[in-house]
């Protein structure tokens, strides 16, 4: 299906569907006919479809068994020629653009469908698990890409950025996927090998991806932990009921890195966006602790605060 001109156009939608599950934040997969690792995603049909939603939660629904919630547009991508990070123009090539969407959900339930299942997002990008194995997978990008970088100030900067080695400059979460496409372009991940000659991927344990459904996926990571410090997004992954560790452990799941107790625990409960429900819980495995509940707390603006996330420990 394409229109818009001589050699036409084509829109795909694809969903990210994020949701905490075993402790670990994950994303809602598929397969496709190659065994690739893929986004729920499909072909927007003007002729059949009412609207991108619509037809984006039918394709969910029909690949996963999954009915999607709220949902939000993440980005529009346009290259010409676009299967991949990087287009591959021609006069020939159909012009590709790809809707992606962010759902976030408390339910990560099992999929039946074959193929479908909740993919653990950093086993996808490892070196944004900054607890621990990540930094041995950021040591070794860094040196493979210092030398790339070498005789290219611009690319040296890019480089101190996104992996920095010191204190310099801040590790910042949200810059997924500008550290993504740092690596493609230097060749270093497996898309980058699947589309050009010249590429050698690095072996970081991570794994790729159908398309550019990395690079999609990557886009929803950075939003999500870019919202986290300004809406309470947090919570639309957790139960209803919640103990503060409980809170803390989700948090660093979606960001990465270790926050320190106390002061995470003193910013969460300054933004009045949690209350204590009066019980316990007896699951911890140790002494009983308090369960709190998501207030729906807003501030003078009629917006509801995000989370503060402490220094490392």
């Amino acid at each position: 299906m394409s229109w818009g001109g001589e050699h036409g156009v084509r829109i795909g939608l694809s969903a990210v569907v994020m949701a905490l599950h075993s402790g670990r934040l994950c994303v809602l997969t598929t397969q496709t006919a190659e065994g690739a690792l893929a986004l729920p995603s499909g072909p927007f049909d003007p002729a059949r479809d009412r609207t991108f939603e619509l037809a984006l939660r039918d394709f969910v629904t029909a690949q996963t068994g999954f009915g999607l919630g709220f949902v939000e547009q993440l980005y529009t991508f346009g290259d010409a020629g676009r299967d991949a990070p990087r287009a591959t123009p021609g006069p020939d090539q159909r012009r590709e653009i790809s809707v992606g969407y962010l759902a976030l959900t408390a339910d990560a339930v099992d999929m039946t469908p074959p193929g479908a299942r909740w993919t653990p997002v950093l086993d996808l990008f490892p070196w944004e698990d900054r607890r621990g194995t990540g930094d041995a997978a950021a040591t070794a990008i860094r040196a493979a890409l210092v030398p790339w970088a070498a005789d290219d100030p611009r690319r040296l900067s890019r480089v101190e950025a996104l992996f920095p080695a010191g204190p310099t400059h801040r590790w910042d979460e949200a810059r997924v996927l500008e550290r993504f496409e740092l690596l493609y372009e230097a060749g270093l991940v497996a898309e980058a090998a699947r589309d050009r000659d010249d590429a050698t991927p690095l072996p970081l344990g991570d794994r790729s991806m159908a398309s550019d459904h990395r690079r999609i996926l990557a886009t929803g990571l950075g939003r999500l932990r870019s919202k986290l410090r300004y809406r309470p997004v947090l919570f639309e992954l957790t139960s209803d009921t919640f103990t503060l560790s409980a809170l803390q452990t989700a948090a660093e799941a979606v960001v990465g890195l270790s926050l320190h107790k106390q002061n995470f625990r003193r910013g969460v409960e300054r933004t009045g966006l949690v209350a204590p429900t009066g019980r316990l819980s007896t699951g911890t495995g140790g002494r009983p602790a308090e369960l709190f509940r998501y207030t729906g707390t807003t501030n003078a603006d009629g917006q509801a605060p995000g989370l503060a996330l402490p220094a490392l420990r």
